[in-house]
């Protein structure tokens, strides 16, 4: 059995001023909610009082409320010097509870039922390699690196690999460092209110070989995929490379249009969807599209490859729980990264898949590439349970925040005349569409800015189909305040520069 962590993990949970439950009362259905779904294990030891109190903006006498209830129920123990944990021996109600989930876990599939003729093919085929990126200003999705702790990360570089044990320098595991599974499971279940065990994780080099091993076992030659449209590009290649046929569909305020995709092609056999934080747009899909697109992949028998790409940061409103935690019959596949929280050359990112599809899919993963680059991810496993990637998180969410709110002020004080911005309640870029009439094109924008050093990225080009809106996607997160006031005053200049020589105007493109 693995080691329960020593530290104190993120809480999804978040209280309701408007509710008539009182906060502390919101603070133990939550954590409770938490024990009884086994997302936070026996033994495992909850924030200190403070600290959650300082998290949730709410008194530390309403978080000690809660954690007297929690004790006085059962569901917590505490030790001096220790902290508060949760219970070893859990309550009667929290096994019961427990025993009438399993139930309904796990069918066992065979998986020669499931796979697409590639992913069977490969199952007996032989191993093969991987890749890299590249970087920029106003980048969407560049981390703030100069903030990242590299002195604690360097000790634990040093620490597995002054002298490593043996395991760790021959072949491992294809599914990826066990202990690391162990931590991820851990973390996405408690964050992201995954249902899922470390075996379902499958450690991949990035979130683009996660997608395109999901999209090899799983689809056939000419088979249809719906895709968001506007949408990841990246997501585009990996579907073209597997000769999957492309289903661009409308993207609204709710997320993706799940109707358009039963109208269009209701036999598409996966749709690719980012529904924590819409990419490149921005809004998260509402329950109502969550319940009809899982509702569509049960009775059509299709996937859903859910990209969590950057959901550790949210601002406002309340924690996400992913797509998958509401999926109760094997239909989603999750898929995540490490890249864009810590630093983009850790190449490592993860796919949670349901348990039925868990051996085959490691099997066809040993046939391509035999397993992820081993050095990083026992320096990745302490990262996280020693609590730095949690603390991390943490300080980046408050300096995000602060640099998109100077970058949306930046945007309004020199280019309100053209560009209208609004701030986005999550991520690491924001969208400026360009105003009616203004007579510029996403796109000569975006060139124009190239030659004067800045790079940017044109709504348009995010499109498949014909855009519907002009745009730039602007990143934020790796670039300091300095850098994107200076930044935005530049690009007013070469936007200034283009309307003096008479810009370019919208007919001329279409």
């Amino acid at each position: 059995m693995p080691q329960v962590s020593d530290h104190a993990p993120l809480l999804m949970i978040a209280v309701d001023r408007d509710s008539d439950a009182p906060m502390h009362r919101q603070v133990f259905d939550q954590i409770r909610d938490a024990i009884l779904g086994g997302r936070l294990a026996p033994g495992r030891r909850l924030p200190s009082s403070r600290a959650l109190a300082d998290e949730l903006s709410v008194s530390r006498n309403t978080v000690l409320a809660a954690y007297d209830q929690l004790f006085a129920e059962g569901y917590t123990e505490g030790q001096v010097g220790s902290g508060t944990r949760v219970s070893r021996v859990l309550p009667e109600d929290v096994l019961a509870a427990r025993s009438a989930a399993e139930k309904n876990a796990d069918h066992r599939v065979d998986p020669e039922t499931i796979l697409s003729e590639k992913g069977r093919a490969l199952l007996s085929a032989k191993p093969r390699v991987h890749r890299s990126a590249s970087s920029g200003e106003f980048r969407p999705g560049l981390p703030e690196i100069d903030r990242f702790p590299w002195a604690q990360w360097s000790r634990m570089v040093a620490k597995f690999w002054r002298n490593p044990p043996r395991q760790l320098v021959s072949y491992g595991d294809p599914g990826g460092y066990m202990p690391l599974r162990v931590a991820i499971a851990d973390y996405l279940r408690a964050v992201r209110g995954l249902s899922c065990e470390a075996e379902q994780v499958i450690v991949t080099a990035g979130a683009q070989q996660a997608i395109d091993l999901a999209a090899r076992a799983l689809l056939n030659p000419g088979e249809k995929a719906w895709i968001e449209d506007p949408g990841y590009a990246g997501i585009r290649g990996v579907l073209t490379a597997t000769e999957t046929t492309l289903v661009p569909l409308p993207v609204d305020d709710e997320g993706l249009v799940v109707s358009e995709g039963i109208k269009r092609a209701p036999d598409a056999r996966m749709a690719v969807v980012t529904p924590s934080h819409q990419y490149p747009l921005g809004p998260v899909m509402s329950l109502k599209r969550r319940l009809e697109l899982l509702e569509w992949a049960r009775e059509s028998g299709s996937w859903i490859l859910e990209d969590d790409y950057d959901s550790e940061y949210r601002y406002a409103g309340r924690p996400l729980s992913a797509l998958q935690g509401l999926d109760s019959n094997g239909r989603v596949i999750y898929a995540g990264t490490f890249s864009k929280v810590m630093f983009p050359a850790i190449r490592l990112g993860y796919l949670v898949v349901p348990p039925a599809l868990a051996e085959p899919i490691i099997r066809i993963r040993r046939t391509l590439d035999d397993q992820t680059a081993i050095v990083m991810q026992p320096v990745l496993t302490e990262f996280i349970e020693s609590g730095h990637f949690a603390a991390h998180i943490r300080r980046m969410r408050v300096l995000y925040a602060e640099r998109q709110r100077i970058l949306v002020d930046a945007v309004r004080t020199h280019l309100g005349d053209v560009l209208e911005i609004e701030p986005d309640e999550a991520g690491m870029h924001v969208v400026a569409t360009f105003r009616p009439g203004c007579g510029l094109v996403d796109s000569e924008v975006a060139n124009a800015a190239a030659k004067a050093d800045l790079t940017l990225y044109s709504l348009s080009d995010f499109y498949l189909g014909k855009p519907d809106r002009s745009g730039l996607v602007l990143g934020y997160a790796g670039l300091s305040t300095r850098e994107i006031r200076k930044g935005i005053e530049r690009l007013a200049g070469v936007i200034a520069g283009l309307k003096a020589s008479g810009g370019v105007s919208r007919t001329k493109r279409s």
